[in-house]
């Protein structure tokens, strides 16, 4: 009698186990549909924002830079350049 008791509390514990399952993923599914536009809104505002602003730090760069025609003097880097360029390779030109 014990072992058909021990197994009923076992079924149903499995079966309140898998009703809990069953529960969390369909309320995650309607929360889904009720936040997802929401969540969608932002993470494209915040996107929209972050492209503005690339937009205008662009914007303000090309303002900026000369126009055509302007002379521009670059004094260039201040680091010295390395003296090894590379190994030089002779070649020969075939007929």
């Amino acid at each position: 009698m014990k072992k058909y008791r021990l197994f009923l509390i076992m079924l149903i514990n499995l079966l309140r186990t898998i009703a809990i399952i069953i529960l969390v993923i369909y309320g995650l599914r309607i929360l889904g549909r009720l936040f997802g536009p929401l969540l969608l809104r932002y993470v494209a505002k915040k996107a929209e924002k972050k492209f503005s602003e690339q937009f205008k730090q662009h914007a303000k760069n090309q303002q900026q830079s000369p126009r055509e025609g302007e002379t521009v003097i670059d004094k260039g880097s201040k680091t010295k350049p390395s003296k090894k360029v590379g190994e030089y390779i002779d070649f020969e030109e075939v007929d």
